[in-house]
């Protein structure tokens, strides 16, 4: 191939890269505002044409399951920055639900129905990528009789990511403010994860 043609392959990789980066970027900030936002909506918002988003993501289920995995990986890098090996574990859980929590408010997106519905596999298979640490905090607060011990860690663990999606549940559905949620998405797993006295 010459010279000019590789020139216009990388052209085209990066403009299709950046394609996907402004669809997904729209993506986001669209459907947390709007959830039902129709493909055409998101092309508008994204600057680019219908053709090129169908090009990328054939269906809309298509692009809703590229969303879940470009957030989760947001997710999942912020929350691996929580120090979970600092203070009392309880305290580090503390510290993990307020993390996750505000993710949720910088991410609207993963409170509306069609995201968190996406894709194939349970909850614990989705949320796989964010739950290392919570697993390891989990071994931390047993050895140290912070955490109950009643139930395996695998039921704390969905409990936890249940409890975050009936908090954002209460604030889609308006009956909370973000902040009400919050405070009781955090007091609750405290509640069903503290070892009794």
């Amino acid at each position: 191939m010459s010279e000019l043609g590789e020139s216009r392959q990388r052209r085209q990789r990066a403009d299709a890269r950046r394609s996907i980066a402004a669809v997904l970027d729209a993506s986001v900030a669209l459907l947390g505002r709007q959830p039902d936002a129709s493909m055409e909506e998101i092309a508008r918002a994204a600057g680019v044409s219908r053709q090129t988003i169908y090009a990328h993501y054939p269906s809309r289920s298509a692009l809703l399951e590229a969303v879940t995995q470009h957030v989760t990986a947001e997710v999942a890098r912020e929350l691996g920055g929580v120090d979970l090996d600092r203070d009392s574990a309880l305290d580090a859980l503390g510290r993990w639900v307020d993390a996750s929590w505000a993710l949720l408010e910088r991410y609207p997106v993963l409170l509306t129905p069609a995201i968190a519905a996406s894709g194939d596999g349970d909850e614990r298979e989705r949320h796989e990528p964010v739950v290392g640490g919570l697993l390891r905090l989990f071994e931390r607060g047993r050895r140290c009789r912070e955490f109950d011990r009643a139930m395996p860690t695998t039921w704390y663990v969905a409990a936890i990511i249940g409890l975050g999606h009936a908090a954002g549940r209460e604030v889609t559905a308006g009956r909370m403010t973000q902040a009400e949620a919050g405070a009781a998405f955090r007091e609750s797993v405290l509640r069903v994860c503290r070892a009794p006295l």
